[in-house]
């Protein structure tokens, strides 16, 4: 779970649209890019927004919007994850597949960026109206998607299930299975194994690498992660079965901590079962702004934008931050971090596991050729490591942030696709 829309909005200064833009414009600027190329960076390809009329349990017409954008397509089929939240919106659903064009580019896999949303508190919804309403998007957004077009993929408020649903409605619209429309399925209808854990064990591997990288011991070291979803509790279970200490945990109603360490099976248990995570036992409760500031080694913050900002920057106090969520660190906050020597493990690397093993899942699919968990964890782990490398190098070769140059390595990419393939008149 994450925090509500209102629980942010004093938390979060700078929208998502604007934090995306103004990282773009850094690395932009960095590489001294054709004002032309940046004007067709700075925008999408392709905006699709629909209205969804969804007939209710009780015989009710209700009618939600949605998005799907494409921002860019030079290196690949555009890819990216479908949102179910309140507070989407269009300009998010921009930063968010902006960001997924250059998460693609910096792991280096040949895919786009794309991403849709519903504004729809999922869990107000039953079952069938679930359906209903996934169906009705998947039908909507049809125009534009694709096994070789625009391929989505699980995100906040949906999971496999929802993503069977979409790909048996394409499927019905086709006449036959097409397994490879999206990511993130069911392993029994095509998904693969080691995809639901992949962007928190992502995040588990570039925290073992940045310890090896920093002569840090993982036995003992302190983490505290803001997040419990399926990207905080995989990333929270796989740490501290390395041996790391997990401190601090949170949902929407707060957070547990204890400096000896929570015992993280059990809470992880609980809150399947459906209990909130600041009324459990085993620590103290404590707010999601106080967790981010906790003296840890690795902070992990795995819930919404803007998490990480100008105003409480300066009380962070762990020694790496390693973004499990899209967009939590605002550019104002970016630059406190480092000042004050803070290494920021951005998210466009750090968490990239989703969107790796989806790459794997996309290719199984369209071989009809699935392989064992354990070689989806080796590869997932070798292009993670690889990349990790790659931008500690550029960054140490610019004298720039690990976010700078994870960005300017994935900007260039694009960038070559782009100029190589040309502008169609």
């Amino acid at each position: 779970m994450t925090q509500s829309p209102t629980e942010i909005e004093s938390e979060q200064p700078a929208d998502a649209l604007t934090t995306a833009l103004a990282q773009f414009d850094t690395a932009a600027e960095r590489l001294n890019l054709d004002e032309g190329i940046r004007a067709v960076l700075r925008s999408p390809k392709r905006e699709l927004s629909v209205s969804l009329p969804v007939e209710m349990d009780d015989g009710s017409i209700n009618v939600f919007n949605g998005y799907r954008v494409q921002h860019s397509v030079s290196r690949g089929p555009a890819k990216g994850g479908i949102r179910f939240h309140p507070s989407v919106t269009l300009d998010e659903v921009k930063a968010l597949a902006m960001w997924m064009t250059w998460k693609t580019a910096v792991v280096n896999i040949p895919y786009g960026g794309a991403k849709g949303g519903v504004i729809v508190n999922p869990k107000v919804l039953s079952a069938g109206e679930l359906e209903n309403l996934s169906r009705r998007y998947a039908s909507e957004i049809s125009i534009i998607i694709g096994e070789k077009e625009d391929i989505p993929a699980p995100d906040m408020g949906t999971n496999g299930q929802v993503m069977a649903w979409i790909m048996d409605t394409i499927s019905m619209h086709h006449g036959h299975t097409v397994p490879g429309i999206v990511t993130g399925k069911p392993v029994s209808v095509g998904g693969t194994v080691g995809r639901i854990k992949a962007t928190g064990r992502g995040l588990c591997y570039l925290v073992q690498e940045v310890a090896n990288e920093n002569g840090i011991e993982l036995k003992g070291a302190t983490v505290a992660v803001q997040g419990a979803g399926n990207v905080g509790s995989v990333a929270a279970m796989l740490l501290r079965e390395s041996g790391a200490r997990v401190v601090a945990i949170s949902d929407s109603s707060g957070g547990l901590h204890n400096d000896q360490g929570l015992e993280i099976e059990e809470v992880l248990k609980q809150r399947k079962e459906g209990a909130l995570v600041s009324e459990m036992s085993g620590g103290d409760r404590i707010s999601n702004e106080d967790l981010l500031t906790l003296p840890v080694d690795f902070l992990i913050p795995a819930a919404l934008e803007g998490q990480l900002h100008k105003n409480n920057a300066s009380s962070v106090q762990a020694r790496y931050i390693v973004e499990g969520a899209n967009g939590p660190t605002t550019p104002g906050a970016d630059s406190i971090f480092e000042e004050n020597g803070i290494l920021v493990i951005p998210d466009i690397l750090a968490n990239a596991g989703g969107v790796v093993v989806s790459y794997f899942e996309w290719v199984q699919g369209l071989q009809f050729y699935f392989w064992d968990e354990a070689e989806v964890n080796q590869k997932l782990h070798t292009i993670l490591v690889r990349a990790y490398r790659e931008v500690l190098a550029e960054a140490k070769e610019r004298g720039s942030s690990l976010r700078e140059a994870a960005m300017t390595l994935s900007v260039s990419r694009v960038v070559e696709a782009t100029e190589i393939r040309g502008i169609y008149p």
